[in-house]
């Protein structure tokens, strides 16, 4: 009784006065779902090797948390007392990673990765009250501690369950199970100190709130009101990769809300919320504002498998900012949209900390969206439709403008969405005729007028039979040859002007390309005149026959004459640089 007595008066020192169950209350198979065969097979040979050489290990951390769900974890991930360093000689394909919190990966067959931590101490300011101050952010924590110690320093308590394999059990110090049965989201210890340590926390709590469906403790969601400016601390690059989870939960519209409740969403992004709002009717919740409607028709859409892209949700967070550029009416050139776009954008970007690379792509879709509306089916923009439809950025730029058109509720806007999506093309694009990843459209146009030229002032005749009509396959063509057997036939298959007999006429080789309709009509007309020509030099209907083919034989000779006096001027080939010219052959000789 003395002893109950003086337990209930001692004060907790060190991480005992964060803990409800300072000893460790473990939870037996009995009392949970959690089993051994849910575990990764890797995972486990990793901690039977631990447990075999002396060390503790367990699985901790979100695939609990997801097990207890009944969903799949992404990860499972490991905690030991083994340093980094034993760790690397226990473990020979691993390595060491991380500068703030060192980390262990051990790598197996296919690239898959088993994340392992060694069990972190508490910082000084939280063993001793009295170094408590404004900044307590962590920018390194690699001094080791015990199993209670890393626990006291989580996030949260449905994050700080053990799973110990050898029995199957789950060790609980925070009371985390129970808030996982309670559906809450709590802070383990102190929400300012926590949230001081690592701003970021801040946005895990907005995040998992709406993501798992629990509610959020009391004392958690005030910590966030009060201190929402510390995120400002806060790592840019884990800043994006938060951002970047959220966008493929699913449920960016929810997370986006809880966040804006919070506060933490104006703090963020002023510029672009402050947009948001102005534009939406006051009092309305966040669901119902225009970025709220733009996040939930994305949402749908990832939903229905719709590949969308980070720079997609990115654009839809600025629309709001560059409204102006979807008015095709306000602008004459391109480059005032570019002006304009960058001017608005570069404050915005600046406030998110975004790279320069992701400033780029946004501005690429925004000085995009003015086409959609401009331009129309006629047969000369339909050559710009699909030259724009081959840029690389076409598909972010198409989905942000209809997007934005559904939200906005502009029939007209979505009209012209569903012809860019499914509008007639007057040609296939420029992809369908690829040959190589190395083709330029403007290069093979201007080869296929120099054909054309050729053809025009040559004939066809004046082709050459080993030449490869046309774009043929690069590694064979359709009878199976190889490059170097088609190069050897088209060498053997040249024939000078001398191997040509007088009574022999070459055949047109096969361009490989179509013919225009002027091209078609040149041709029959020139046959038609021939025809003509042929009939009229008939004299007599006795010999008319016989005058006929006279006719034709002379007049294929002729043009064979031609034909080879034409290639000689003008196929001639050229001499190298420097050569010296040939001498005339002398009487004598």
């Amino acid at each position: 009784m003395f002893k109950m007595i003086r337990g209930w008066f001692s004060f907790r020192r060190g991480p005992d006065r964060f803990l409800k169950y300072p000893e460790g209350k473990r939870i037996y198979r009995e009392f949970h779902s959690i089993r051994n065969t849910q575990m990764d097979p890797d995972g486990l040979k990793v901690i039977n090797r631990l447990n075999r050489y002396g060390y503790k290990s367990y699985f901790v951390g979100g695939c609990i948390r997801d097990l207890l769900l009944g969903k799949k974890p992404k990860d499972f991930d490991i905690v030991t007392n083994a340093t980094p360093t034993q760790l690397r000689k226990l473990f020979s394909n691993s390595r060491v990673i991380g500068r703030r919190f060192k980390l262990v990966h051990v790598v197996f067959r296919g690239g898959k990765v088993i994340e392992v931590s060694t069990f972190r101490s508490l910082p000084e300011h939280r063993l001793d009250s009295s170094l408590e101050s404004d900044d307590m952010y962590l920018k390194r924590d690699n001094i080791f501690g015990t199993p209670k110690e890393d626990v006291a320093r989580r996030d949260f308590t449905i994050n700080s369950l053990y799973f110990d394999p050898r029995n199957e059990s789950i060790i609980d110090y925070t009371g985390g199970f129970e808030d996982m049965k309670n559906q809450r989201i709590n802070v383990i210890g102190d929400p300012d100190i926590s949230f001081k340590e690592d701003p970021v926390r801040m946005l895990r709590a907005a995040k998992f709130a709406p993501l798992l469906g629990f509610s959020m403790h009391s004392a958690c969601a005030k910590g966030i009101r009060k201190n929402r400016f510390e995120i400002a601390k806060a790592n840019s690059n884990r800043l994006l990769e938060e951002y970047f989870k959220i966008f493929r939960t699913g449920k960016s519209a929810k997370i986006f809300g809880s966040m804006y409740e919070t506060g933490l969403l104006e703090t963020l992004m002023p510029s672009a919320i402050a947009a948001s709002v102005e534009r939406a009717e006051p009092g309305v919740p966040f669901e119902d504002t225009p970025l709220g409607r733009r996040l939930s028709i994305a949402d749908r859409m990832l939903a229905e498998r719709e590949d969308l892209t980070v720079d997609i949700y990115l654009a839809l967070l600025f629309c709001d900012l560059v409204e102006d550029v979807f008015a095709v009416d306000r602008w004459k050139r391109e480059e005032h949209i570019a002006e304009y776009v960058k001017s608005r954008l570069d404050e915005a970007c600046s406030e998110m900390k975004l790279p320069g690379r992701d400033r780029s792509r946004l501005l690429q879709i925004f000085i995009s969206q003015i086409r959609f509306r401009s331009e129309t089916d006629g047969r000369r923009k339909n050559r710009r439709t699909d030259a724009f439809r081959e840029k690389v950025y076409f598909f972010e730029a198409f989905m942000v403008f209809k997007i934005h058109s559904l939200a906005e509720a502009d029939d007209e806007a979505v009209q012209r969405a569903m012809f860019w999506e499914i509008g007639p093309r007057s040609r296939p694009p420029e992809s369908h005729r690829m040959i190589s990843l190395f083709y330029n459209p403007a290069r093979h146009r201007r080869m296929d007028r120099e054909e054309f030229r050729e053809e025009r002032e040559h004939g066809a005749n004046g082709r050459e039979s080993g030449r490869n009509g046309g774009r043929g396959r690069q590694r064979g063509d359709s009878s199976g040859r190889s490059s170097a057997e088609r190069s050897s036939q088209g060498r053997s298959s040249r024939r000078t002007d001398e191997d040509f007999s007088e009574d022999e006429t070459v055949e047109a080789q096969p361009t490989g390309r179509p013919t225009s309709r002027k091209e078609n009509a040149r041709r029959e007309s020139s046959v038609k005149a021939a025809s003509d020509q042929a009939a009229t030099d008939v004299s007599t209907p006795e010999t008319g026959a016989v005058a006929n083919e006279g006719t034709k034989e002379g007049a294929a000779k002729e043009g064979a004459a031609k034909g080879r006096s034409r290639r000689r001027r003008g196929r001639g080939r050229r001499k190298p640089a420097g050569a010296q010219p040939e001498q005339p052959e002398s009487e004598e000789g």
